[in-house]
């Protein structure tokens, strides 16, 4: 059984910053992929950055210099650094993991809300 279990959101005055965490627990270390998403009501889920194992992480556009990934494999912990933020930073963030093991596993957190008001 893997969980990823998540903390860190809360509610910020614009500009100011939040660090989520993502803890894996269960049959996975080290995952290949671990990545963040977000989603607004009403809207799709949309990848926020992801950082793979080995290689280059990825930002969305929107995000860009403000926000930060990182993982701490020792840990099986992913980060997501949140500075400089705006109020349509507002929205539900996600961890997400992908894994492959003869095939391709996916798992999801429980979802931490991120609301940027003054």
């Amino acid at each position: 059984q893997v969980q990823l279990v998540e903390s860190g959101g809360g509610l910020v005055q614009p500009g100011g910053s939040l660090r989520l965490s993502c803890a894996v627990s269960g049959s996975i270390f080290r995952p290949n992929t671990m990545a963040w998403y977000r989603q607004v009501p009403g809207k799709q889920r949309e990848l926020v950055a992801t950082m793979p194992s080995v290689g280059n992480t990825n930002y969305a556009n929107s995000v860009k210099g403000r926000f930060t990934i990182s993982r701490d494999d020792a840990k099986n912990t992913v980060y997501l650094q949140m500075n400089s933020l705006k109020p349509e930073d507002t929205a539900v963030y996600y961890c997400n993991v992908r894994h492959f093991r003869s095939r391709w596993y996916e798992y999801w957190g429980q979802g931490t809300q991120v609301t940027v008001s003054s």
